[in-house]
């Protein structure tokens, strides 16, 4: 039986599209969206960060040194920020509808810039009971660990905990652990997988 619920954040709940940053950092810098990726990849900066090991303004600082600008960390936090799209992909009334009677987990992939930003601007995320961001557990999906501490915070066993993101290895490593995990395609079919789950939607 299902008891807790968990959800990864970005592009099951939060849609986003990294070209509408790409895009302002091409007219900053000059620099082709591929010239950009590749120096950002080669940093190694952005796993730092999502994993905590690295302190959001000296990110802001290398990143920026990195390619040549010099925006204020604020200015920079609206720019990283801006690949995240206003209306999610599920609605509202699915999560309080859901938190009725299940215990609901977000499980993301995140950076304290973006989960700042996201959790000003998207009110539907209060109805989680706990967040399992991997800049404060300190591993990132797939990493075993990111997975444990969700079900640490479930207070549950991992068989009656459902997951869903939209990476196939990362569902595959929450089967791993024992979660029951599925790949996210929409709403709808997220629906009918607690359906059939016998989860009450």
């Amino acid at each position: 039986m299902i008891r807790a619920i968990i959800f990864d954040l970005g592009r099951v709940i939060v849609p986003f599209d990294f070209d509408r940053a790409y895009r302002q950092l091409t007219s900053l810098t000059g620099l082709s969206k591929d010239e950009i990726t590749g120096r950002i990849r080669e940093t190694g900066l952005v796993p730092q960060l999502e994993c905590g090991q690295l302190e959001p303004r000296k990110f802001v600082a290398r990143i920026s040194r990195c390619l040549g600008i010099s925006l204020s960390y604020e200015a920079f936090g609206e720019l990283w920020s801006s690949i995240f799209l206003p209306e999610t992909l599920i609605p509202e009334s699915l999560l309080a509808g859901l938190k009725d009677h299940y215990r609901l987990l977000l499980l993301s992939n995140t950076n304290a810039i973006h989960y700042e930003m996201i959790e000003a601007n998207y009110p539907l995320l209060r109805h989680f009971d706990d967040y399992v961001l991997s800049y404060r557990i300190g591993a990132m999906k797939p990493d075993p660990r990111i997975y444990q501490a969700a079900v640490a915070k479930s207070r549950c066993a991992p068989a009656e905990c459902f997951f869903t993101d939209d990476i196939p290895d990362y569902v595959a490593a929450a089967r791993r652990e024992g979660i029951d995990a599925v790949q996210f395609e929409s709403h709808e079919q997220i629906v009918g997988e607690l359906r059939a789950r016998g989860v009450a939607v």
